[in-house]
């Protein structure tokens, strides 16, 4: 299931008031989800890693009430008021006891004398027993308490999430190129390194340092395995040899245009961040001279990060030039 299903399914299920277990690889973002949601929903987020926790954990402590009868504190961390996601993140990866703890809690809601508040939902995530992670069977009474989703990466959806979280424009350039480089994990391998979304945003923050065009290759072998980074670093100096992106601006009519796929990712990816409504009729010129595919992702991308791109003259000249590719 893509990020957008899950993301729109969780909404659903939060209402309901239903349990619901993510599963998927590691680094593809289960746990950006989970928090994306939280926070659209104005929801509180409580992240619980159960593989921390002992079985008693989620009991808490007991204490002698005036009636000099035994009772239990709940722990800090369990929500008490308002409204917000439990989420039971690594679940598989907790000991049987500590997974056997949390069946009252996920089926009634319940630990002892604890209720969990009805505002609250609870979400589970883990990596699947074939990623070859530190993962525990979990037990069928309470992998029947769940709703289970199986999470599936998805490079465009990622790239639109890219946009607008600061992710170095060598990077989402590069996934356009590569898009089966955005994950590439084979649990038959024991690659200590590999790409994932995660890994990714690893080297973009490496990128927008800016120390140097083309980072030490060992360095990004050491984020996303040799294979990646080999081929991202032979991008980048496909990358940072283009010519300004003012150059072409300049005179969109004569500027070349590569013929070269990478090249071409490569020049969209740059002028896409830097149209605005000033030069729109400039960039509009020049994106109709491109191949039809590249033209429309030079758009889109452009209006992404404009949206008051799309009510203008030249974005509905180029829609109809356009329009056998958009439909």
């Amino acid at each position: 299931m893509k990020p957008s299903r899950i993301i729109n399914t969780l909404k659903t299920l939060i209402d309901v008031r239903q349990p619901v277990f993510i599963w998927g690889a590691p680094g593809v973002g289960k746990s950006q989800v989970v928090a994306l949601v939280a926070r659209k929903q104005g929801l509180s987020l409580v992240d619980v890693r159960a593989v921390l926790l002992d079985p008693v954990d989620l009991r808490g402590l007991p204490h002698i009430d005036n009636n000099r009868r035994a009772c239990w504190c709940p722990p800090e961390f369990l929500p008490v008021d308002g409204k917000g996601i439990l989420f039971l993140d690594e679940l598989n990866a907790a000991p049987p006891l500590v997974q056997a703890a949390c069946y009252q809690l996920v089926l009634d809601r319940r630990l002892g004398e604890y209720r969990l508040p009805d505002g609250w939902g609870i979400v589970a995530a883990g990596n699947r027993e074939t990623d070859r992670a530190v993962t525990h069977r979990m037990p069928s009474a309470l992998a029947n308490r769940f709703v289970h989703l199986d999470f599936d990466v998805d490079a465009n959806e990622w790239l639109t999430w890219a946009q607008g979280n600061d992710i170095a424009a060598e990077v989402t350039a590069f996934i356009r190129f590569r898009p089966t480089l955005l994950h590439a994990f084979d649990p038959q391998k024991d690659d200590k390194a590999f790409p994932t979304p995660r890994s990714w945003e690893f080297v973009s923050r490496i990128m927008n340092q800016k120390h140097q065009p083309v980072p030490d290759l060992e360095l990004i072998a050491g984020v996303v395995g040799e294979g990646a980074a080999a081929e991202f670093c032979g991008f980048l100096r496909i990358y940072h040899n283009l010519p300004d992106p003012e150059t072409l601006l300049e005179s969109p009519e004569t500027a070349e245009v590569p013929d070269d796929p990478a090249t071409l990712y490569a020049v969209c990816e740059l002028l896409s961040q830097r149209t605005d409504l000033s030069n729109l009729p400039r960039m509009m010129t020049y994106a109709k001279r491109l191949p039809p595919e590249f033209s429309v992702l030079l758009v889109r991308d452009a209006a992404r990060l404009n949206s008051a791109i799309v009510h203008t003259p030249d974005f509905n000249s180029w829609a109809v030039a356009h329009a056998d590719v958009l439909i």
